[in-house]
């Protein structure tokens, strides 16, 4: 093309600037659907576990500390998850939980015992955090207990004391004792963890026989709460087939058809899966300072969550078609290759990357709503891919917790289906959909869109469509930086703040937006 034709071509349009040859378009088409389900606020859940500063520092400080505390739990970690409405947490474990028992962390404290966590390195147990402080805290930040039962360790009998002595009236024997140490009312516990991966740390169990001690614990434990049974791990397909057939009924039944709703054994199904940026278990790849390598695996990876838990549920369908049984990711979440000189146990630093995958995860779970009722990030203080990171007295809080905070306008609002249009992130064989969405409608009318690019170089123009509806304006936040592992750190501003999303207009009945690359954002739509 000559000059002075290119230059008229560039002026009025007809050519794309270079920016624009390489942005990624996409759409984003919201469906009515007066059925759709809602979004438990439960899926943001979290799970803190007695490993590395987990809860020695991370939670519990001591009512002597310097660092300022009430009854001993830091004020600034409560103060962070009440900011983004912490609806559960998950304790004591993982695989502690499996070799955790109750009366060790109640009672005085000077008068606990002192034990070694055989789960975590051997590393030095106080039981200076035990039942009351747990409850303590997450009265504090406004959130429902998850306790995780001793399976491999311990008995139905020991469950059913501990369950006693937490709910139990106070008048009775139970009650007494727990006023004895001193809390009169009666607790609250919704759900009850039946074991952790019992196919491993919970005590080596095949499914069938997992499925069999399962019955046996919901015949004492049945009357306390939702029973949740133990993990799935990522894509054992079996493991919850198996557990369904053989636990699901009092009674032996010939087929798994319909779900008899007359006192079911089950109520929530769970899995476990992580995010690794390796080929397996033993190069789970670094951290930060990544190559874009490690960013494609990891999102590869993380995608995949939408795949398993559709597999699952299409096995849960089957024996309950009516999705009475809920789905529960007990554990989820980034777990990096341990870097020299980390502070603990499985202490990771939280990189732009582990935001993104946040992000992307937390639109499968949302996609989801009509199977997946609850899920805890793993974990949330100090240890993989944690909420929050401290440092003594200082505390920080990560793109996770950034995430998070953005995606809480959806929780208890109704899932509002989306179909998305993207081309794919593609890197060394990987291909992924460069966008991921997901979105709500909350009872006034506004609109809520989950918007991931996970391309870390390309911007995204992304057209965000909903049929039938009158749009006026729209808004949003954004989260993004220049490196794929940009990091907060102690004592220096957080380069991942959210700020507000101005590339963001209604036309023509839609709304454009244009997303950074590497970026998470949600747009409010009304």
């Amino acid at each position: 093309m000559k000059p002075h034709l290119l230059a008229l071509a560039i002026a009025f349009g007809c050519l794309a600037s270079p920016a624009e040859a390489q942005r990624i378009e996409a759409t984003v088409t919201l469906r009515a659907d007066p059925d759709s389900p809602t979004i438990d606020p439960n899926i943001y859940g979290q799970f803190v576990e007695h490993l590395g500063r987990g809860v020695y520092e991370g939670v519990w400080v001591g009512e002597n500390s310097p660092i300022p505390n009430v009854r001993g739990i830091r004020s600034d970690v409560v103060a962070a998850l009440r900011r983004i409405r912490t609806p559960l947490v998950r304790w004591p474990g993982g695989c502690f939980a499996e070799l955790y028992h109750w009366r060790d962390g109640v009672g005085p404290r000077g008068e606990r015992p002192l034990s070694v966590n055989t789960a975590w390195g051997d590393e030095p147990e106080t039981n200076a955090f035990g039942t009351h402080e747990f409850m303590d805290f997450v009265e504090q930040i406004g959130a429902k207990p998850f306790l995780a039962i001793n399976v491999a360790s311990g008995s139905p009998g020991e469950a059913q004391a501990w369950l006693q002595y937490m709910t139990a009236a106070p008048d009775s024997s139970a009650g007494q004792a727990r006023a004895r140490d001193g809390r009169q009312a009666p607790y609250q516990v919704p759900f009850i963890g039946v074991g952790n991966e019992n196919w491993g740390c919970g005590g080596n169990m095949t499914a069938a026989h997992y499925a069999d001690v399962y019955r046996q614990y919901y015949a004492v434990l049945r009357t306390y709460g939702t029973l949740v049974v133990a993990d799935a791990n990522s894509d054992d397909y079996d493991w919850t087939e198996t557990v369904l057939r053989r636990a699901l009924y009092r009674h032996a039944k010939p087929t798994p058809h319909a779900y008899i709703n007359r006192n079911p054994l089950i109520q929530m199904m769970s899995l476990h899966y992580y995010t690794l940026a390796g080929d397996d278990w033993a190069d789970k790849g670094p951290g930060v300072g990544f190559t874009e390598r490690h960013w494609a695996l990891a999102l590869q990876r993380a995608y995949r969550m939408d795949e398993i838990i559709t597999r699952h549920s299409r096995i849960m369908d089957r024996f309950d078609p009516e999705r009475h049984i809920a789905l529960s990711v007990n554990e989820w979440g980034t777990w990096w290759q341990a870097a020299d000189g980390r502070p603990s146990n499985l202490y990771q630093a939280n990189t732009l990357r582990d935001g993104v995958i946040a992000g992307m995860t937390l639109n499968i779970f949302q996609n989801h709503a009509a199977r997946v009722r609850m899920a805890n990030i793993a974990q949330m203080v100090n240890v993989l891919q944690a909420m929050i990171l401290t440092r003594g007295a200082e505390m920080i809080v990560t793109p996770t917790y950034h995430v998070f905070d953005l995606y809480q306008v959806h929780q208890g609002n109704r899932l509002a289906p989306v179909q998305v249009r993207s081309p794919n992130y593609g890197y060394e064989g990987v291909r992924v959909p460069a966008i991921s969405a997901s979105a709500s409608r909350s009872a006034d009318g506004a609109v809520f869109v989950s918007l991931v690019n996970i391309d870390p170089d390309k911007p995204a123009r992304v057209v965000v469509r909903a049929p039938g509806q009158s749009i006026s304006r729209a808004t949003g936040r954004v989260m993004t930086a220049d490196a794929m592992d940009a990091r907060p750190d102690f004592g220096a501003p957080d380069p991942l703040a959210p700020i507000p999303l101005t590339d963001v207009a209604v036309k023509d009945g839609a709304v454009e937006v244009v997303l950074p690359a590497k970026s998470v954002a949600v747009v409010e739509i009304r």
